[in-house]
């Protein structure tokens, strides 16, 4: 066996396709499973006539197809890039969330901390003053998410949806909160005001 060709040891002729010869290889490595020197004249048959076959091919003999395994001239496959967190969520999620420039999260969270401070450290707060507050939050609320899309009525939906919520909660949690926690002359509205003010700065700066 020793005097035969590569193709003959594979028992396929010279013309034979690459399939064909794929085939002829897998089907003597699983006759001479286990045997190991048939297993070697099988493979070193196998790679000459890869060999043969790209030499023909560089001298424009034949054209082997591209997905035809050529061991010394593979090139590693570019490492498929990996998905951050936002674009392995979901669609819905992706069109609502936003991605913002820390400008975009500092700026409007400025306004509400600023606000908040009036609503906590102004001695005795009317009822007024907090209203007040809480109208230019909105408003603020509203110039920053019109100003990412252009969408004023969504602007408005989604500023007002998180001052509803916000004085919910916040008067809820800052009721029970403030019975368990002495925050000293904290009121529960001067509480819920500024929760509301966090909500609608995650809103303006996280939302779209």
């Amino acid at each position: 066996m020793s005097d035969q060709n590569p193709y003959e040891k594979l028992g396929v002729s010279e013309d034979a396709s690459f399939d064909e010869i794929q085939d002829a290889r897998n089907r003597q490595l699983e006759q001479y499973n286990g045997d190991a020197k048939n297993l070697e004249i099988i493979e070193v048959a196998y790679d000459a006539i890869l060999m043969d076959r790209l030499r023909m091919r560089q001298e424009g003999k034949i054209k082997v197809p591209e997905r035809i395994r050529f061991p010394e001239l593979r090139v590693p496959l570019p490492a498929k890039e990996s998905l951050n967190p936002r674009e392995q969520s979901p669609l819905w999620l992706q069109r609502i969330l936003d991605q913002p420039a820390p400008k975009d999260i500092l700026l409007p969270g400025a306004w509400y901390l600023g606000l908040s401070a009036i609503g906590i450290f102004t001695p005795t707060p009317g009822n007024q003053i907090l209203q007040l507050i809480l109208v230019v939050g909105v408003g603020i609320g509203i110039y920053f998410l019109k100003r990412k899309e252009g969408k004023f009525g969504r602007a408005v939906l989604l500023t007002f949806v998180g001052l509803i919520a916000g004085l919910i909660v916040g008067g809820l949690l800052g009721s029970w909160l403030l019975t368990q926690i002495n925050f000293g002359q904290l009121t529960p509205e001067q509480f819920s005001t500024a929760f509301t003010f966090l909500l609608l700065w995650l809103i303006s700066s996280f939302l779209r």
